[in-house]
């Protein structure tokens, strides 16, 4: 199968939470003999923040600038590609690039070519996305029926019913996961020695909670060390024993993951809201034996059994108390149950399989019709 995604960015964890999503996805496809091609645009200063020097192996990385780049790149897909999926949130351009594939006006490739791969809409922010969508004004509602199937990062069956609703042909969940090439248990390093760890880019909707589980945890537990990774806090007043990072690239997590007794993951309000959709460095953390402490979602039962797999906070009083008591021994414990788990059952070449089966029927469905309506 040849693959095109229009995507933020594979090479690039700036502002840009999915980047481990789609190179976990990317090269799970590429192992079991699939071609793939990902177009990125130079936005956000994301190429002045690559996460390594060269292009990955597992896929041709394009980056443009400017919407006749990215329609010249378009056009290069439905002639190339066997499938093209256009993810959601790239950063710009995402209303003309959705009419583009699944207006209902005829799009141009169609004009040029009888050949025509179905299109896919990969959502890596359904709650987000699914908020647009029944927005009176929505520009995206109308053309969810134009794909010909919506694939999510997650959300359960909640986000499956809503898409339905919105005249969606065919809705896959494929969930977050992690490459156990790239996340591992890594040696400690001493300069990043902490009691709680958090990682995570500043954003309007995880604002609250990180104020919330974070900072006011901090504040009850002057004794226990701090450490915030991610771009955006800068200008925050830190607590004393608060020490910050700043932007923490992507090769550097298993370090962080493996030097923190505890390591917190908070979702973003609509995340936590919709459930069913655990971020990637939950994952990420698991693999690397961390002992991970989660805010409460509908669903994390399902992928970490709580107590014994992950801890579970209501807020800031459970934190400290986790803190109190979780000793070295027991978190590494906690941590290396989450590690078996994680590699038994949460792993891309599993999410990959799931992908590769959907892409394949609506390949071959897409053919069949194409053959019925040949003359």
């Amino acid at each position: 199968m040849k693959l095109a995604i229009f995507g933020s960015s594979v090479v690039s964890a700036y502002w840009n939470g999915a980047a481990t999503y789609y190179r976990g996805m990317c090269a799970a496809l590429h192992a079991r003999g699939h071609q793939i091609r990902f177009v990125e645009q130079d936005i956000y200063d994301r190429q002045q923040h690559r996460d390594f020097p060269h292009d990955p192996p597992y896929c041709e990385v394009r980056v443009v600038s400017g919407w006749e780049a990215l329609e010249r790149e378009l056009h290069a897909a439905v002639a190339w590609a066997d499938l093209i999926a256009k993810c959601s949130n790239t950063g710009a351009f995402d209303r003309e690039m959705e009419a583009w594939l699944a207006g209902p006006a005829t799009p141009p490739a169609a004009r040029e070519s009888t050949r025509r791969p179905p299109v896919v809409f990969w959502d890596v922010d359904a709650p987000a996305t699914l908020a647009e969508c029944f927005q009176p004004a929505s520009y995206l509602r109308r053309l969810i029926p134009g794909f010909a199937a919506v694939f999510t990062y997650g959300g359960g069956e909640r986000v499956v019913q809503s898409y339905q609703a919105l005249g969606a042909r065919r809705v896959l969940p494929i969930y977050n996961a992690v490459d156990p090439q790239e996340y591992a248990p890594a040696a400690p390093a001493p300069d990043l020695a902490c009691d709680l760890l958090f990682v995570g880019s500043r954003l309007p909707d995880r604002e609250a909670r990180f104020h919330h589980f974070f900072l006011e945890a901090a504040r009850r537990a002057p004794s226990y060390r701090f450490l915030l990774g991610g771009p955006g806090w800068d200008d925050l007043v830190l607590p004393p024993n608060v020490r910050y990072l700043g932007y923490c690239p992507i090769p550097l997590h298993p370090v962080l993951n493996c030097s923190a007794r505890l390591v917190l993951n908070l979702n973003r309000d609509s995340m936590a809201a919709t459930g069913y959709s655990p971020p990637t460095r939950l994952f990420e953390a698991a693999a690397c034996g961390a002992c991970l402490v989660t805010d409460t979602w509908d669903g994390i039962d399902e992928f970490f059994t709580p107590g014994e797999e992950i801890l579970i906070a209501g807020g800031p009083e459970e934190i400290v108390r986790y803190l109190s008591t979780i000793t070295p021994e027991q978190a590494q414990a906690i941590g290396a149950r989450a590690r078996r788990r994680a590699l038994r059952e949460h792993t891309y070449a599993s999410r990959a399989a799931l992908f590769e089966r959907m892409a394949q029927e609506l390949i071959a469905a897409g053919s069949a019709r194409q053959s019925a309506a040949a003359p």
